[in-house]
């Protein structure tokens, strides 16, 4: 069954190649599509398209449609184009003619593009929600080991100290930046298209009104043109939003990389959250974030791929919209994936003591030392010299007394502020 049937059959291969795999993408939009449907048929209903009488029968059929997706038994065969000539299908074999009514007012372009984009939008909020998890237990994980003296690293050299709480509320900060976006691609695609149909509206009196206070958008789309021209707009919006999101965890899961290296060696996992080597016996390798990293890369890329597909398309629907649905979904899911595995397990992270009198460490406290004489009154320039000839002499000694006494009081200032700064 197709929406556009017009009575003759289409070639096979041309109908393979057209439809792709759009059945099985298209149930991630399934139950958004009968949520969208189910407002359209009250909104039909309002302004007298339909009857009491047939909108009763139209919502105990989508309800029925809506349970058998929520169980999992909805499968869209492949008779079917999509889940929007699947549900209507079922729809029509529930209630009968009345079935077919639904689709009035309506086209297959702003259909999907509501089901969508309420997807979206859910999507955008649960996301927020995962992050808020990360980030308050990384601010958990930066106050127990907030006095956990960690080496500081600038061009892969040695540089100055700093701490495990101040790496984990570094982390956390970025995070806040990331949700800012989040909230930009949900206001974004916060905006009802319903009604504007094939991208030229309706001559039906339709409430496109109703049906945003119906499936609690924030506002519509007023231009139909528009509305169609958001769809692509919306997806770049999204991928920009998650690939800022995942470039901060990717470089967080460089760290930890990085950190679990025996040159390193900062900070160890339980075994059970490791992998191992087929030949070496005695390897723990950290696969959960070298995937987050690969991952967390190739999401970032979408962006890119977006806009080549939609950078030069001129104004109304072109085919071409077909093509994002799959990666645009599919990043969704890996997002949330990651997003849960990460926070996973990052909670339990092993911080190790760290011997900060080995000798790689030698010159971490330079600065200090040049802080402490500019404290007893030399100047910073004069201080500076003076420390640099030590170290050139291979004399230098830190002050152990004095060294890393800054650390504590900008992880206290840097938690006390944060806390607060994560947006509504």
């Amino acid at each position: 069954m197709k929406l556009w049937d017009k009575g003759f059959s289409i070639d096979k291969k041309i109908e393979q190649f057209t439809v792709g795999n759009d059945r099985e993408i298209d149930l991630h939009i399934a139950k958004y599509d009968v949520q969208a449907s189910l407002a359209h048929a009250k909104m039909l209903a309002k302004i007298h398209i339909i009857s009491a009488e047939e909108l009763q029968k139209l919502d105990g059929g989508l309800n029925k449609i809506q349970q058998h997706i929520e169980d999992g038994t909805f499968v869209i065969e492949e008779q079917f184009e999509d889940v929007h000539s699947k549900i209507e299908f079922e729809l029509t074999k529930t209630c009968g003619d009345v079935g077919k009514k639904i689709h009035t007012a309506r086209s297959r372009n702003d259909q999907v593009l509501v089901a969508l984009q309420l997807y979206y939008k859910e999507s955008l909020k649960l996301i927020y929600d995962k992050t808020e998890v990360l980030f308050n237990t990384l601010l958990q994980l930066a106050e127990t080991h907030k006095n956990s003296l960690l080496p500081g690293y600038t061009h892969f050299q040695v540089a100055m100290p700093s701490s495990f709480g101040l790496w984990f509320s570094a982390y956390a900060e970025l995070l806040i930046d990331d949700v800012y976006l989040l909230n930009a691609a949900l206001k974004t695609v916060d905006q009802n298209p319903l009604g504007s149909a094939a991208g030229y509206g309706s001559s039906f009196p339709i409430d496109r009104d109703f049906t945003t206070q119906e499936l609690n958008f924030s506002t519509l789309k007023y231009n139909v043109v528009a509305a169609q021209m958001s769809r692509g707009k919306s997806e770049r919006t999204i991928a920009a939003a998650l690939g800022g999101l995942c470039n901060t965890l990717a470089r967080f899961a460089m760290d930890i990389c990085l950190y679990m290296s025996q040159n390193f060696d900062f900070i160890s996992f339980p075994k059970e959250l490791t992998t191992g080597s087929s030949i070496m016996p005695h390897k723990k390798n950290p696969d959960v974030f070298e995937l987050i990293r690969g991952k967390c890369n190739k999401i970032q890329a979408l962006h890119t791929e977006l806009l080549l597909i939609t950078n030069n398309l001129p104004s109304g629907y072109h085919r071409d919209f077909q093509l994002l649905k799959e990666n645009i979904i599919n990043v969704f899911e890996d997002v949330k994936d990651i997003l849960d595995i990460f926070n996973y397990s990052i909670e339990q992270i092993m911080v190790k003591d760290i011997n900060l009198d080995d000798e790689k460490y030698k010159y971490l406290f330079t600065v200090d030392s040049i802080n402490n004489l500019v404290v007893d009154g030399m100047s910073f320039r004069d201080a500076y010299q003076k420390i640099g000839a030590q170290v050139q002499e291979g004399t230098y000694k830190p002050n152990i007394s004095k060294k890393h006494t800054h650390i504590g009081s900008i992880h206290n200032l840097c938690l006390d502020n944060i806390r607060d700064k994560f947006p509504e």
